[in-house]
């Protein structure tokens, strides 16, 4: 069954080169039960590791049947150790966070076999543990536990057990329980090779070998009277099938597999899970919560714009570069009604322009009485400023001309006026002279300095001549016919100006022509330029979570060591452990990131509540939060799940 020619093992311990092996030589055939027996440091555990593939000798031949197998690859070599050989140890290496039948049933998830699962139950009935398959290691005897280590070993019917010291740990009646186990398992037909320093161990065995000094000193049989009742040889299609297809035996289990692997590890050590999931909570939180402020004070904006009008110069008298400094007479440009018509004329680049005066007026109604701006504006003022009345009308070129005491009110007056009634209609005074309401104006929203809905809108006619007594426009709105014109416009504007008031080049400062699309672009620079700074103080914090659900992972394969090494002893290749590690990364990054969404959502309507900001929720923030939780689950996990993945087999096993 076994062959070995020449095998040579030397291991680096610090500058110190130790020889374990020295060209050793060995055959065991189907059916033997074979001791190996040496003082520490004789290299029989070595040896052992070499012949149950946890090792890789430096020189030699290995043959299993009559196929070299030194040279295979990882993978190969975990299906031979999974399908062919079963393994016992002296530590007995159960997964304490397992019960004896989950432990038992672990070669069965490489071997892609959890369907047989009843065969588990089978074998831990056989070694005497009906009545305790369901208790954790923590709560068996040593012998116990090593039973459970045995029935894991003959769960996917090995050909080979190999075990290494099976009664070191263990009283005298235990050893007795173990040793008769391992006869029964031989005298069934199964190879038997077992590593010991107790005589009385190896009494048990048909044939002793010695050892001293990674060599082999004698190798003898012994009658001790047991016999065989069929032996099972290993012919050579199982070993081709097992060789050719190591992928398969891998991508047969079920990924479910995997995730309950994760789950079981994750909740073994709840307290460092939670932390680990706080970090990316916290990181998909202040994405969220920060991305909606973000958004929604970019909706304010937008929404103060659109109330700006679109494609809009604003002509205002005195100059742009004489602010807060007192002008002279005649510094100052007065436009009048006049010029309005004027750039009216404009029709090739202009589309519409509304003269306004502003100034504050006491209004008054019933008992009641608000402070408030008053504009006086033309008739185009509505389509201007997307001013359209929610409710009612605005003003007409008749009322307009007739200088007309009819008044369009905001939200906030008609708030602070008539409550929740109904204003359409009725009469109000500003400064003391009576107007008839006739419309309401659409909501413009407010911030903390300035609120757009606190203001009235009467004709301009009236407010010059009947209500604030001025002789001149304060401002002139036009409103170009395209975004590529307003250059034109403007300038347009400008000759008009300067011809229609006969400024020379010493004077043409004194009235300013405004480019709103200007203001529009720098108010919404500012906006995407304050949205990406939320966005990456937010992706700095899930990064950091990101670091912590990596030192965690890191922390988890040094505590997991020997567990890895377990697996890989039992069939678990690089790809299974770094899957499962890679998936417990994953699953507390999704946890964190499904909490985090609630809690950033959370966030945002107690700041809306609270604090009264304008806040957006959107979908693309979730999904950017839940993709970025992902990829840092997968990013920062990998690393710690590939290293896990490297692991040297009978390292880990000794790992301390």
């Amino acid at each position: 069954m076994i062959e070995i020619k020449n095998i040579s093992k030397t291991y680096q311990m610090g500058k110190v080169e130790v020889k374990a092996l020295s060209n050793v030589s060995l055959k065991i055939s189907s059916g033997e039960f074979v001791a190996i027996m040496g003082a520490s440091g004789s290299g029989k555990s070595t040896l052992m590791h070499i012949l149950g593939l946890l090792d890789r000798p430096d020189s030699g031949s290995y043959y299993l049947g009559n196929k070299e197998i030194s040279k295979v690859s990882d993978e190969e070599m975990a299906a031979i150790r999974n399908r062919l050989i079963g393994f016992v140890f002296q530590q007995f290496h159960l997964l304490p966070r397992m019960s004896a039948l989950e432990n038992a049933e672990l070669p069965l998830i490489y071997a892609g076999k959890r369907h047989l699962k009843e065969r588990a139950k089978r074998e831990l009935e056989d070694v005497g543990l009906k009545d305790r398959m369901l208790h954790r290691p923590n709560e068996m005897s040593g012998g116990q536990q090593q039973r459970v280590a045995i029935a894991r070993s003959l769960v996917n019917e090995p050909l080979i057990i190999l075990a290494d010291e099976p009664t070191g740990n263990l009283d005298s009646k235990s050893q007795e329980e173990i040793m008769a186990v391992l006869s029964r398992l031989n005298q069934k037909g199964k190879t038997v090779v077992i590593v010991t320093h107790e005589k009385d161990i190896a009494m048990h065995a048909r044939r002793v070998i010695h050892m001293r000094d990674g060599a082999i000193i004698s190798d003898e049989k012994q009658n001790n009277g047991l016999k065989i009742s069929e032996v099972t040889p290993l012919e050579d299609g199982l070993l081709v099938s097992v060789l050719s297809k190591p992928h398969k035996v891998s991508g047969e289990t079920k990924f479910l597999d995997y995730l309950r692997q994760a789950v079981s590890a994750m909740l073994s050590h709840k307290m460092r899970s939670i932390l680990s999931i706080l970090g990316i909570l916290i990181g998909v939180a202040a994405v969220i919560a920060m991305l909606a402020v973000g958004q929604g004070a970019k909706e304010s904006i937008e929404k103060q714009l659109a109330s700006l009008g679109s494609n809009l110069l604003m002509v205002r008298p005195g100059s742009a570069r004489l602010h807060g400094v007192a002008m002279e007479a005649g510094t100052v440009t007065r436009f009048t009604f006049s010029d309005v018509a004027a750039i009216a004329k404009l029709s090739e680049q202009v589309a519409r322009v509304c003269p306004s005066v502003t100034g504050r007026g006491q209004l008054v109604y019933g008992n009641k009485n608000w402070n408030t701006q008053v504009q006086g504006v033309g008739e185009d003022y509505a389509l201007m400023r997307a001013a359209v009345p929610a409710v009612g009308r605005f003003f007409n070129e008749q009322e307009l001309r007739m200088r007309e005491k009819v008044a369009v009110l905001g939200l906030t007056v008609v708030k602070e006026l008539f409550g929740d009634s109904n204003p359409i209609g009725e009469t109000i005074k500003i400064n003391l002279i009576n107007f008839k309401v006739i419309g309401i104006l659409p909501e413009k929203g407010s911030s903390t300095f300035h609120d757009q809905d606190d203001t009235i809108v009467i004709p301009i006619t009236t407010a010059m001549y009947r209500v604030f007594g001025k002789q001149y426009i304060d401002s002139i709105s036009v409103e170009a016919k395209s975004p590529e014109q307003i250059d034109a416009a403007q300038e347009s504007i400008q000759k008009i100006i300067i011809k229609q008031h006969h400024l020379d080049k010493d004077d043409e400062d004194s009235f300013q022509v405004r480019n709103m699309a200007d203001i529009k672009s720098t108010l919404e620079a500012t906006t995407k330029t304050m949205s990406l700074l939320l966005g990456s103080i937010a992706a700095i914090s899930l990064l950091v979570g990101g670091i912590g659900i990596m030192n965690i992972m890191l922390v988890s394969v040094t505590e997991r060591t020997r567990e890895i090494g377990l697996r890989k002893a039992i069939g678990a290749t690089n790809k299974d452990i770094m899957v499962q590690f890679l998936i417990e990364a994953v699953l507390m990054s999704l946890m964190g990131g499904i909490a985090g969404i609630l809690l950033g959502g959370g966030i945002s309507a107690l700041i809306t509540i609270f604090a009264g900001w304008s806040v957006r929720l959107s979908l693309f923030s979730v999904l950017l939060a839940t993709v970025f939780s992902l990829v840092v689950g997968v990013g920062f996990g990998l690393w710690p799940a590939q290293k896990a993945s490297r692991l040297d087999p009978i390292e880990a096993l000794r790992y301390e």
